[in-house]
């Protein structure tokens, strides 16, 4: 009998590894949502272990990861690379597709 794993489960187990998080992140950013963007960020958070531990380990309060990854968030540059860097992840710049 197979057994079924609801989505959220799948992507936890998966956004663990900072390749697939990376990927993930950037399919979401495809998109162009910011709101979507920042959803799929905060999977990849609580993937890697919450905030608490993203604070600890990006030296950032909890207060303002809170705010930053909240729907209404509007993360700062150095914010969203800072946490990103804290995953093995950085942000890429491509040209975008003339048409």
């Amino acid at each position: 009998m197979n057994k079924t794993v609801s989505h959220h489960d799948y992507l936890m187990k998966h956004l663990t590894d900072a390749a697939e998080a990376a990927a993930y992140l950037d399919a979401v950013a495809k998109d162009g949502d910011v709101k979507s963007l920042l959803k799929a960020l905060r999977n990849v958070v609580e993937a890697q272990g919450g905030v608490g531990n993203l604070a600890k380990k990006a030296r950032l309060s909890r207060t303002t990861l809170y705010k930053t990854l909240s729907p209404a968030g509007n993360p700062e540059v150095g914010t969203l690379d800072a946490i990103l860097a804290v995953y093995g992840i950085r942000i890429g710049f491509f040209p975008a597709a003339r048409g």
